[in-house]
């Protein structure tokens, strides 16, 4: 079984090409999905205790971590703490249901992959990429961004040229969808003549 990591910081548009993986049939691991099932109640005791008053009737509010993170950045450290080791579990759990199904190619959606080093887990890496001025027009459109939690958000990633430099594949999603996803197409193919030892080395 070969892993694949997808990576790409913030409005890249990864969660664009997870959506055509998972059309193609291909198993998809969504980190962040993961993280926001913690949120709603498995790590809920947890963040509460690291950070108190973010939580209400027994699930995160969102916006008042994000704003306790504001005041305090070093609170990161205390957050993935209590979060990675659930979702690497909840990972190895999805990884082992693929591979009982026999799967040939699966994916792990992980924003954070390169800067923390996860790559070694995983056969090859695809990196989604744009320009910064369409990053930065993407994501402040969305509800409640701001250009200061922007910035916060940027600086715990990676510079795109130190991912590319890292990534086996970039697809350039600041082109039309169509070139995008024929981008990710011509990947996919080159990797189904690729064997996978992530999992026994790691995984299994």
């Amino acid at each position: 079984m070969l892993i694949v990591g997808l990576t790409g910081s913030i409005g890249m548009g990864k969660s664009t090409l997870a959506t055509h993986l998972r059309a193609r049939g291909i198993g998809v691991f969504d980190a962040d999905a993961e993280v926001h099932r913690l949120y709603a109640g498995p790590a809920t005791r947890l963040i509460e205790v690291a950070f108190p008053g973010t939580t209400v009737g027994g699930t995160v509010d969102r916006g008042k971590l994000s704003d306790a993170l504001a005041r305090d950045p070093s609170g990161f450290g205390r957050l993935e703490a209590i979060t990675h080791p659930l979702v690497r579990q909840a990972e190895r759990d999805f990884l082992h249901r693929e591979y009982a199904k026999g799967s040939k190619l699966v994916v792990l959606e992980i924003p954070l992959l390169l800067e923390t080093g996860a790559e070694e887990m995983v056969d090859a890496v695809i990196l989604a990429s744009a320009s910064e001025e369409i990053r930065r027009a993407r994501v402040l459109q969305r509800p409640g961004m701001t250009p200061s939690k922007l910035a916060l958000i940027l600086a715990r990633q990676g510079s795109e040229t130190s991912k590319r430099a890292k990534a086996d594949f970039v697809v350039d999603t600041g082109t039309s969808l169509p070139e995008s996803i024929a981008s990710l197409d011509a990947i996919l193919d080159t990797l189904g003549e690729r064997q996978g030892s992530a999992f026994t080395r790691h995984w299994a």
